[in-house]
């Protein structure tokens, strides 16, 4: 069973949880049709594997240090700092320590769980993929 998103104007907390990040797991914190947040949870040295979306997206580092990794180089990402990354741009993520990252997407549609963002649309009556 799915948990249940955020809706318009819920306040949520993405503060950092400190000892209580160990063991925590990754969220969809607010999907709606155009817009996604994601508060993604990394064990030391855990990677994410590349991947991309089809829009911009935010990278936002909440605690611990987390290197993105793009064929444009690694930027290394401590709490506080943000990173804007480039429609399409093929990038993953490196945990160096503990940590936690809010991503944000911006959806058409979409489904981020399922290769979605503005190039993956479904529609909105059925679970299969919309042509580009």
């Amino acid at each position: 069973m799915a948990l249940p998103h955020a809706k318009h104007l819920d306040v949520i907390n993405v503060g950092p949880l400190g000892e209580e990040l160990q063991g925590q797991v990754s969220t969809s914190l607010i999907k709606t049709d155009r817009l996604q947040l994601l508060h993604l949870v990394l064990a030391p040295h855990q990677d994410q594997p590349q991947h991309h979306v089809d829009d911009e997206c935010t990278i936002h580092c909440l605690e611990g240090e987390v290197e993105v990794v793009m064929g444009l180089g690694v930027r290394r990402l401590r709490p506080g700092n943000v990173i804007v990354l480039p429609p399409r741009e093929p990038h993953s993520l490196r945990a160096r320590s503990e940590a936690a990252v809010l991503v944000t997407l911006l959806l058409r549609g979409g489904d981020a769980g399922n290769q979605g963002g503005a190039g993956h649309r479904r529609d909105l009556d059925k679970d299969t993929p919309i042509k580009p």
